[in-house]
């Protein structure tokens, strides 16, 4: 237990570095006075119907996990639903994307899956979302110049889910090679530990399967398709509210291109809550668009508060529902370390 609380105070540690690293970029040259004046003059009535949307986006999500979990088991959405809401408002306050080892957990408490099952879960529906965000890069790429860095990051993640989906698929063919290799690495930990792991690989291994019927490929597509445009929906709403599309004379695919670009800050594990990477990467890509730096901070910070602080209050919410607490989800992160 004390090197798994080592190990989450050296993550921490370093995602504030992170998130303070990125901060300091996204205020360098910054107007404060245009900064001040665009958070004045925007129009918060268009935070009611991105709430709404956000909230959209979260039920379509549950909607989705539960038909990626029906050739394991029957999973109520509204039980998935609070998983994920708890889930999510973890990772704002732990680094490296740990808040889905709570979201596993907690999924798995309530209905009985095995959580390495419910883990491999969230895993293909996190490749998924790559998936997804690629085929959107490869869109925006047909209408809209990206610099280098993000072709860059785009050709990073991409390899990296082949390279991911590849072993999965091999650990899933070879499934009594792959555990009796992970048993041989894993030989220099004492028996109890070997043996927790060995278990939560095998449920996982478990846990990569097929969809239940064909028809359901399409269904999750429609649903990730959805997700997508629901958070695209909500970058469109704050450029009303901010008046951008007016002032800046933004196209239809700006919210297109600026999703794109900050969702590498989500999709990639960095700081705590994406503080600091979310808004430097979206400073950056109004950037793309001639919007000042100012005016693009300010909209960074309003998105990123409404993106967050809903699903926040509401995973707290569900939280104390559940009777559970703050500090269980912090000894799951070390038990998630010590694994």
């Amino acid at each position: 237990m004390g090197t798994g609380k080592s190990s989450s105070i050296w993550k921490t540690a370093a995602g504030v570095a992170i998130s303070l690293i990125f901060i300091f970029l996204a205020f360098r040259r910054v107007n404060a006075a245009e900064m001040l004046q665009a958070l004045a003059q925007a129009d918060y009535l268009f935070l009611l119907p991105a709430l709404a949307v956000v909230l959209l986006g979260l039920f379509l999500r549950s909607l989705r996990w539960h038909y990626l979990l029906l050739p394991i088991a029957r999973a109520d959405t509204g039980v998935l639903f609070v998983s994920l809401s708890i889930g999510y408002m973890a990772n704002t306050f732990m680094p490296a994307h740990l808040g889905e080892f709570v979201r596993a957990w907690h999924a798995a408490r309530r209905t009985g899956i095995q959580p390495g099952a419910m883990l491999a879960s969230i895993v293909i529906e996190r490749i998924i979302d790559v998936v997804s965000l690629l085929l959107l890069l490869g869109l925006a790429l047909l209408i809209f110049p990206f610099p280098g860095w993000v072709r860059q990051s785009g050709a990073i993640m991409l390899v990296l889910v082949v390279l991911l989906s590849l072993l999965l698929l091999l650990m899933k063919k070879y499934r009594r090679t792959s555990l009796a290799a992970c048993q041989r690495m894993l030989c220099f930990l004492p028996g109890k530990v070997t043996s927790r792991v060995y278990r939560i690989l095998e449920q996982f291994l478990c846990g990569v399967v097929p969809l239940e019927r064909c028809g359901h490929y399409a269904v999750v597509a429609l649903l990730s398709l959805l997700i997508w445009a629901s958070y695209a929906w909500t970058y469109q709403l704050l450029f009303q509210a901010f008046g951008f599309v007016a002032s800046y004379r933004l196209p239809w695919s700006a919210a297109l291109v600026t999703m794109v670009v900050t969702t590498i800050s989500v999709v990639v594990p960095s700081s705590p809550g994406y503080i600091g990477t979310f808004h430097y990467l979206c400073q950056l890509a109004l950037g793309l668009f001639l919007v000042p730096k100012g005016p693009a901070l300010s909209y960074a910070f309003v998105l990123h508060a409404i993106s967050v602080l809903p699903v926040f209050f509401l995973g707290l919410f569900l939280l104390a529902r559940e009777k559970l607490s703050l500090r269980m989800l912090n000894e799951e992160e070390l038990h998630a370390a010590d694994r």
